[in-house]
């Protein structure tokens, strides 16, 4: 009986046995498992720091966005006694507003501040008539913008495409866009661009997509039956 050892006897020992090995590495590497926490601490310290550096990085970035869209929209008058920003000229407006655009551009290229600010130089060179630069932008926005700002971005850029006579780009863009609307677009606004874009050469399909919009009601509504006024005026 005595030479017998029981299960339970097995495991304590086994237990015995790993805590022993346990103790026994501690010892023996105890400079190295300092060291490693040591690396642990470090890591942790340079990922708050990380954080920390990409969060005032985003601030940054939205302060600058923030100050051009206010130079877009500040008013152009002779003279201002009020203190708020404003222009002298339109043409000062426009080199300045670029330019704060463009340096968000090309500083922040990748972020979403980057996009909006593409987006608005795509805006910008269309109202121009610049619409070589305007695609250019808005297909650099709509592939660096997030779902909402891509979304109006390629809307923006089935307008410029249109412009172009490139009616067939135009409207893949508008019909894929009315199958995945967005916050910045929907199903309807890209179905009253699209029925505005092929209305010269198909009139007919583009009062069949306007009409099921006419008795919607609302602002959605008055826009359709409005388009719709503008084509049969055209025949």
């Amino acid at each position: 009986m005595a030479g017998r050892i029981t299960r339970k006897e097995l495991k304590t020992d086994k237990f015995a046995l790993e805590v022993g090995q346990t103790v026994d590495f501690v010892t023996a590497h105890r400079r190295q498992l300092s060291l490693w926490g040591s690396i642990a601490a470090a890591i942790i310290v340079v990922s708050l720091g990380v954080y920390l550096y990409v969060r005032h990085q985003q601030t940054v970035r939205e302060q600058a966005l923030g100050d051009a869209i206010q130079m877009q929209e500040a008013p152009v008058t002779a003279a201002n006694s009020s203190g708020r920003l404003s222009f002298p000229t339109e043409e000062a407006k426009e080199s300045a507003v670029s330019k704060a655009f463009t340096d968000i551009a090309t500083s922040y290229s990748g972020s979403s501040e980057g996009a909006v600010a593409k987006y608005y130089l795509g805006s910008i060179a269309a109202d121009q008539g610049k619409m070589a630069d305007a695609e250019k932008w808005f297909k650099q926005a709509a592939n660096e913008g997030d779902v909402n700002y891509a979304s109006l971005a390629r809307f923006s850029l089935g307008q410029v495409y249109f412009a172009e006579g490139r009616p067939a780009e135009a409207e893949k863009i508008l019909r894929d866009l009315m199958a995945h609307p967005t916050v910045f677009v929907s199903k309807e606004q890209a179905t009253i661009a699209l029925a505005k874009g092929i209305a010269p050469t198909r009139q007919a399909e583009a009062l069949k997509l306007l009409d099921p919009l006419r008795a919607g009601g609302g602002a959605v509504s008055q826009v359709a039956i409005t388009a719709v006024g503008e084509l049969m005026g055209q025949q």
